[in-house]
């Protein structure tokens, strides 16, 4: 009894905690501009709290890609593309205890029961199908982090697969809007060039794979790596 009692305080503060940043957000003309060019405003009017309000921002709507091309106008490439992995790392944390702290009733009503497809995978395979998850976006980013919350797969693997995953995503984002600044040079070309490829190898992986494919390949695997530390 007080175990649950102190699991629904925890989860009553998460909530609670949570609303207030929405709160904050929306109060604050946060999305009032929600292009990149208005938020690059925003974040620059925040002065000194610029990064913090940016990476808050991130963690609220991880993976917005329209977030990650402000975040290259307001900060360049290198703090770009930190803060922007800073932010959907705690946007992914934040997912994945509310999943743990919330239990899986809870969870499958807010993502509409689209997590049972990988959730097997997780289990047996999970930092492997994670990091591909990650770069190759057959499911939400969010989907990802409240499925994984609700598996027996390690903290530390899962954020560190994540962690890996969306960074080819984040620095072709963040190298578009820091080149954005000059949509005339040579740099801005080759970084919308970056940006199709991306897009059309996403869009050739999402039809060439399913998760249940990916699943498949992933426990493949970990069999046989299970059967070679087996004989060991």
């Amino acid at each position: 009894m007080k175990c649950l009692s102190k699991k629904n305080t925890i989860t009553a503060a998460f909530i609670l905690i949570l609303g207030i940043v929405f709160y904050l957000s929306e109060k604050s003309g946060m999305f009032a501009n929600p292009t990149a060019e208005g938020l690059k405003e925003y974040i620059a009017s925040c002065g000194v709290f610029g990064p913090i309000v940016y990476m808050t921002m991130f963690s609220v709507i991880p993976a917005g890609s329209v977030i990650a091309i402000a975040g290259g106008m307001a900060f360049g490439m290198f703090f770009g593309t930190l803060y922007t992995i800073i932010g959907a790392m705690i946007g992914a944390t934040v997912a994945f205890y509310i999943s743990r702290l919330l239990g899986r009733g809870a969870v499958e009503k807010l993502v509409k029961g689209k997590m049972q497809k990988f959730e097997d995978g997780i289990e047996k395979g999970g930092f492997l199908l994670i990091l591909i998850l990650r770069l190759i976006p057959i499911i939400p980013f969010n989907v990802i982090s409240f499925g994984a919350g609700l598996t027996s797969i390690k903290y530390i693997d899962y954020i560190f697969s994540t962690m890996i995953g969306i960074i080819p995503g984040v620095l072709v984002f963040t190298n578009l809007g820091d080149k954005a600044l000059n949509v005339r040079s040579p740099e801005f070309i080759i970084a919308v060039g970056i940006l199709s490829l991306m897009v059309i190898v996403s869009i050739l992986l999402k039809k060439r794979f399913s998760i249940e494919d990916l699943q498949a390949k992933v426990l493949h695997k970990q069999v046989s790596v299970d059967e070679v530390n087996r004989y060991q």
